[in-house]
């Protein structure tokens, strides 16, 4: 006989959903007050293809984290286009034409999810980030939105940390 289940059985009582507006990044040198956008971490795997016979096997080859997009509201003071342009010199100054050293340029940062209540519930660690690009946006008479900088964070690594 066909087993038929009570409602109470197929809701989750206990749920409580993870919110995209609650969260916190952590970079050395980044008021975390700015953050506007960020992307969640990411990772995917090259596809590697082993013909046998008249056949294809598939197996995981190496894995890469993607980059992620992080976009900052740039008041005047403390200017954010400032500080990640500051970074992004220790990769490339412009200046001079030399590139930095990735002892220099590499930083570790934090994207942390919270609860409710402001307590952290997913913890997420960018081991090796540095800002691979940068936009300071469009200016627009028009536009009463305050000003941002976006600029595409690439890294080595990203660990969960419970």
């Amino acid at each position: 006989m066909a087993e038929i289940l009570d409602i109470n059985q197929m809701l989750a009582n206990e749920y409580e959903p993870k919110r995209g507006f609650r969260w916190v990044l952590e970079i050395e040198g980044i008021d975390a007050f700015t953050a506007k956008t960020a992307a969640r971490p990411s990772k995917e795997h090259e596809e590697v293809t082993i013909d046998y016979i008249n056949e294809k096997r598939f197996l995981a080859g190496k894995g890469r984290w993607n980059p992620i997009d992080i976009e900052l509201y740039d008041p005047i003071a403390p200017a954010q286009s400032q500080k990640v342009m500051e970074w992004l010199k220790l990769v490339h100054d412009d200046s001079t034409g030399k590139m930095g050293y990735a002892l220099t340029y590499k930083k570790d940062f934090f994207l942390k999810i919270l609860d409710g209540g402001g307590l952290v519930v997913e913890k997420w660690q960018a081991i090796g980030a540095w800002p691979k690009n940068i936009t300071l946006g469009n200016l627009d008479y028009t536009d009463n939105n305050p000003l941002t900088v976006k600029f595409t964070c690439v890294s080595d690594k990203w660990k969960l940390i419970f």
